[in-house]
């Protein structure tokens, strides 16, 4: 079964990690870890004095099963986190180890519907493994804005214009993420559309960053898509705090990839809207949904193929609604980072720096800016 990155459903053919297939050939599981471990400083400059903190952690340590049951074309998923960062536990108090349990249906090689949870068809960093990434973490914008992990329903299908592949997904899922015990009066739609005028890349590098494979003639892939989160009761739909109203959010975002011989570059445009952003959270608390824009772009070049080597750069901006100004500033990160690649990104170490400004002002004194570096090691099967 030929597959895609951007395919959610298990390999079956020449899959990676520990794999055993019943003697009667009828099931068949592929198991996976992947660990990231992590320092990073970070110095935020306050009216007064700074204020320095460390971080010195496990930032995830996750457990992949897939396989088929009865018959290759009846597939499953299952991804089972178990750091604190991984669990939603901040805003639920309850740590949600399940982070992908989903059921797929092929129907065809390019035709496939799964039902369960996992991540929503949506912006191409976030559906993009973080065992992919080039920097330890995914952007401010995707933090802000993106969708995350639901139940639901889905459908992907993947045809040809002509001699350009095109991939179309649509999902009907909850609205409220994995922690989500109930359905409440209103769901997300979601739908997400990608094309690749110039072919397909190669070994799937569309959804991986950084130009590994050293692509010898362009590779471009453009996508876009949009939410629409009905009646949520968290303020950033999947995710955020509980709230005492219902917020509905609507959810635009586009992005592009492209890669040539080393050379990778790719750039994300997210916006959400929601007509009342201000509400409280069960507590009474003020709260409000994020209301705005942002813009993410990174470039990268790999310095030296054969020893594995690149270098990258993100600038990432974003900007809050004149609805939330009072409580949002408008936000700008640059970041750096170094990787040295062993095994791709199943082995890889990272070492970033970043400096954040709000309102546009890069200042040297202590009056709200932040720096910091972060070093971390990813290794998986």
């Amino acid at each position: 079964m030929a597959q895609r990155q951007s395919d959610e459903r298990p390999t079956i053919e020449n899959f990676k990690g520990i794999q055993f297939t019943g003697d009667d050939s009828t099931f068949y599981i592929n198991f996976r870890f992947r660990m990231q471990s992590r320092l990073k400083y970070t110095s935020i400059s306050g009216d007064d004095f700074g204020v320095e903190s460390f971080e010195a952690r496990i930032r995830r340590l996750r457990l992949r099963m897939d396989g088929y049951i009865y018959n290759p074309k009846l597939s499953y998923s299952i991804q089972l986190g178990f750091t604190r960062g991984d669990q939603d536990y901040d805003d639920t108090d309850v740590p949600n180890i399940v982070r992908d349990a989903v059921i797929f249906y092929n129907f065809t090689d390019n035709f496939y519907v799964a039902f369960g949870q996992n991540k929503l068809p949506g912006n191409r960093q976030r559906v993009n493994s973080s065992g992919e990434l080039q920097f330890a973490e995914r952007s401010l914008v995707n933090a802000t804005f993106n969708i995350d992990r639901d139940f639901g329903i889905k459908a992907y299908y993947s045809p040809k214009i002509g001699s350009v592949p095109v991939h179309l997904k649509g999902a009907i899922s909850t609205g409220e993420g994995r922690v989500a015990n109930v359905t409440d009066d209103g769901l997300a739609y979601t739908g997400r559309a990608e094309f690749l005028p110039l072919g397909e890349f190669t070994n799937e590098g569309d959804y991986y960053e950084g130009d590994l494979e050293y692509e010898e003639t362009p590779k471009l892939s453009i996508g876009g898509g949009y939410s629409f989160n009905d009646r949520t009761t968290r303020s950033g739909g999947q995710t955020g705090k509980f709230l005492s109203s219902p917020l509905s959010l609507k959810t635009s975002f586009y992005d592009a990839i492209f890669k040539y011989r080393g050379w990778a570059y790719q750039v994300e445009y997210m916006q959400r809207d929601v007509d009342a952003p201000f509400t409280t959270d069960t507590e009474g608390e003020l709260a409000y949904a994020f209301k705005g824009k942002g813009v993410n772009q990174q470039l990268s070049y790999v310095l030296n193929r054969d020893l594995g080597y690149e270098l990258a750069g993100r600038y990432t901006w974003i900007r809050p609604h004149d609805d939330i100004e009072t409580v949002e500033k408008q936000t700008e990160v640059v970041e750096l980072g170094l990787t040295k690649y062993f095994r791709a990104h199943r082995l890889k170490l990272q070492l970033n720096a970043h400096y954040q400004t709000k309102d546009g002002i890069y200042r040297t004194d202590h009056s709200g800016n932040d720096w910091g570096a972060t070093f971390q090691i990813e290794l998986g099967i």
